[in-house]
């Protein structure tokens, strides 16, 4: 099954932490990024805030402006896309998520 792995962030909790925090959870991130790419489960993965483009209908024109749609709160800092057997496989993965201690991490099955 492919499942859709969302990280969300918080930025207030991310702009609190310490530098040493911070350079760990970057370190956290390349061992779960070698993971990731260790697994045979990777299908895809994207990071933010760099190539988001937002579009909304506004008055029956498409308005596109770059960035996230949501301004406030948690954002989607990136999401990596996964084929394991079940939700139970794509939570253990989940888990392994270092900066789920800045906010969350939701998962989506994928359909078709």
């Amino acid at each position: 099954m492919l499942f859709l792995v969302l990280i969300y962030q918080d930025d207030a909790k991310i702009a609190a932490a310490t530098t040493d925090e911070q350079q760990a959870v970057g370190r956290d991130y390349g061992e779960f990024n070698t993971f990731l790419a260790e697994s045979g489960a990777l299908r895809g993965t994207a990071t933010w805030p760099s190539g988001v483009t937002t579009v909304r209908s506004q008055g029956g024109q498409a308005l596109v402006t770059e960035g996230s749609y949501q301004a406030t709160g948690d954002r989607i800092a990136g999401f990596f896309l996964i084929e394991v057997a079940d939700m139970v496989a794509a939570i253990a993965f989940a888990r392994r998520v270092p900066g789920a201690q800045y906010g969350g991490v939701e998962i989506r099955p994928v359909q078709g």
